[in-house]
């Protein structure tokens, strides 16, 4: 009997004006402070994380970079891998995301408003890109969130088509509330692709995992995990000690 393979976490590290921040809902302005970024990883780390999922959230809003930051973060996290997101829209900005050492990023908006160009960095860099559908409803969230992206199925289907390696699904109403993830949500796109899936959102409870950890079979690879570690829910050791059962 082949043994199912782990649910990945991804701790969470989201940057705003060089600080670790966490949002509620990904709305600007309800930003609470968790200090230097870079302990926030190597806390992570020391804790056993293999990847830590990294945000610029100025970027993403459009409203500045903390790409000094962002570069000091990995560079002190230890060989870690690192998901990087936030505001990377064009050749450039995905160049400087990969030379900044992270292992992959995400494309958000940039998939949603410029398919094209979304097409071709999904064909130059294969596995190192991942697309975020963050969604309300079955509506996708542009723009830091703040702008409508098109539809959810129209969209997956666009990037199917253009070979997309990996998707990162987002409840935009669950992030940050603590009140679990849309697992309906997760089983429905899991159904439109064969490509590995990673949930964000919502996760409150070891019990969540549990819940993601059986979907591992379906097609859901990992777990973005946020709130619940900075508000003391349960450590990322437990965490990994669920997600590996």
């Amino acid at each position: 009997m082949t043994e199912t393979p782990a649910l990945v976490l991804l701790p969470a590290v989201d940057i705003a004006g060089g600080q670790a921040v966490r949002l509620t809902q990904g709305e600007a302005g309800t930003e609470t402070n968790h200090g230097d970024p870079a302990d926030a990883a190597a806390d992570w780390v020391a804790q056993g994380a293999e990847w830590v999922h990294l945000v610029d959230l100025d970027a993403a809003f459009g409203r500045g970079s903390n790409v000094d930051v962002i570069r000091r973060v990995i560079a002190e996290a230890g060989g870690v891998k690192i998901e990087l997101s936030g505001g990377i829209r064009d050749d450039a900005s995905l160049e400087h995301a990969l030379d900044s050492g992270a292992t992959r990023v995400n494309l958000g908006t940039a998939a949603l408003e410029n398919p094209e160009w979304a097409a071709a960095a999904i064909a130059r860099f294969g596995d190192a890109i991942a697309v975020g559908l963050d969604v309300r409803g079955t509506t996708l969230a542009a723009r830091g969130w703040t702008k409508e992206g098109g539809d959810l199925w129209e969209v997956l289907a666009r990037l199917e088509e253009a070979g997309c390696a990996r998707y990162v699904v987002t409840d935009v109403t669950k992030d940050g509330t603590l009140k679990g993830p849309n697992v309906d949500l997760l089983k429905q796109v899991m159904q439109k692709t064969d490509k590995p899936v990673i949930a964000s959102g919502g996760i409150s409870s070891l019990a969540d995992l549990t819940e993601l950890r059986s979907l591992v079979g379906a097609g859901l690879e990992g777990a973005i995990v946020g709130r619940a570690l900075y508000a003391g829910a349960f450590t990322l050791v437990e965490a990994l000690a669920v997600a590996s059962n």
